[in-house]
């Protein structure tokens, strides 16, 4: 049986604790809620969804799972009281952001540690996490770990921690460049005279639609692009529009200056 700690019990702290319950991961009895905040420890024991302790508690020793939802500059200051209650054999998991694994390691004197980025559909079990691990890390904990972040959506390993800047401009925050052109996709309608809610209608069930013909189908996107496009059609003015203004490129250059931002934020 699991005996799981989440240190930090923010929002990404509640939805991994929550989804653990779900799927029956752990019991509330093995689920150690960790805040230092007395105030913010008051509303996780209302909540009665795992056991309420501090950072220096000793049962964290007895944890097989250490989840670290903090903020990266709280870290730094957790990390004394932690490395005493940390068991040798314990896998330390990491969602703090852009905080490599060699920090982590040598911030708890521990060898365990898994490195995870996950998205904001996680909130509805529908998000993307990708991690890497440490080398001491066996393919059974791995395999653990793996199947935890999986109660949020689809998980992806991956061997080199280095590409974690990627995924993280990527998927990470790929989310807010979908709501960019959602959002323009919906100014468009309502400037050609649509009410705004039938303007968001049109585009959220496109979008849906879209996802699941490309996530379904057998086609390349190129092939879909030009199964929607026609010559001298109302498709091929958009696309004519975007190509003009180098829509692709931007879009590739955005992400790239994301993944250079995310290397710049790294805690080595």
């Amino acid at each position: 049986m699991n005996k799981i700690a989440i240190i930090g019990c923010g929002n990404m702290g509640l939805i991994y604790a929550n989804s653990f319950l779900r799927y029956k991961i752990v019991t509330k009895e093995n689920l150690l809620l960790v805040e230092k905040n007395e105030d913010r420890q008051n509303k996780l024991s209302a909540m009665n969804i795992g056991k309420v302790v501090t950072t220096d508690d000793h049962s964290i020793s007895e944890c097989n799972i250490v989840i670290l939802a903090v903020k990266p500059q709280d870290f730094r200051e957790l990390a004394g009281s932690l490395k005493k209650v940390i068991s040798p054999a314990c896998v330390v998991l990491s969602i703090m952001a852009g905080t490599e694994i060699f920090f982590i390691q040598a911030s708890l004197n521990h060898r365990l540690i898994v490195r995870a980025m996950p998205n904001l559909p996680v909130e509805i079990s529908m998000g993307m996490t990708a991690f890497s691990a440490s080398d001491e890390l066996s393919h059974d904990k791995i395999m653990l770990v793996e199947n935890l972040l999986s109660t949020t959506g689809r998980t992806l390993y991956l061997k080199e921690e280095n590409q974690l800047n990627a995924v993280t401009a990527l998927s990470g925050s790929g989310p807010a460049y979908f709501f960019y052109f959602m959002k323009h996709l919906v100014d468009a309608g309502v400037k050609m005279g649509l009410d705004e809610h039938v303007s968001s209608i049109l585009a959220k069930q496109t979008m849906l639609g879209s996802f699941h013909l490309i996530n379904n189908g057998q086609k390349t996107l190129d092939e879909y692009i030009a199964s929607v496009s026609s010559k001298g059609g109302t498709t091929e003015a958009a696309l004519k529009t975007f190509n003009e203004h180098q829509m692709g490129d931007v879009i590739v250059k955005a992400i790239q200056n994301a993944e250079n931002r995310a290397e710049e934020l790294s805690i080595k």
